[in-house]
């Protein structure tokens, strides 16, 4: 593993956990951390290359503040305003914030649909 996301939530490492490969460590911080969380997480993610990706709410917005201080050369993923944070983000949506990100190499890209697919039938 040569990554690590951090998010908010159990509901947000899983949303995230259907488009990445395993490669890339989703770590959790349960909600706004405390200094012995944001201490723990220090310690699991260690040299890991950090991303932070936070809802695009008050609450968010105020632990992405607290794990920059933690990770300060941290790379930062954004979900659009409107959303209800990164676990009610369309998956379409995460994948060009990822692909943002350089993380193009970790993603799982879902197959195309066969049903979407019209072909023109030859006479």
């Amino acid at each position: 593993m040569e990554y690590a996301i951090v998010v908010e939530g159990k509901n947000d490492r899983s949303k995230l956990r259907r488009v990445l490969k395993d490669d890339v460590g989703i770590y959790c911080t349960y909600g706004t951390p405390g200094t012995d969380q944001l201490e723990k997480l220090r310690k699991e993610i260690g040299e890991l290359a950090v991303y932070i990706f936070t809802d695009n709410d008050s609450s968010g917005k105020r632990i992405r503040g607290m794990l920059r201080d933690v990770f300060p050369d941290a790379e930062h993923i954004y979900t659009r305003r409107g959303y209800a944070g990164v676990e009610h983000t369309p998956e379409e949506y995460l994948i060009q914030q990822l692909e943002k990100a350089g993380l193009d190499a970790h993603i799982m890209y879902p197959a195309p649909d066969p049903a979407s697919r019209w072909v023109k039938d030859e006479f």
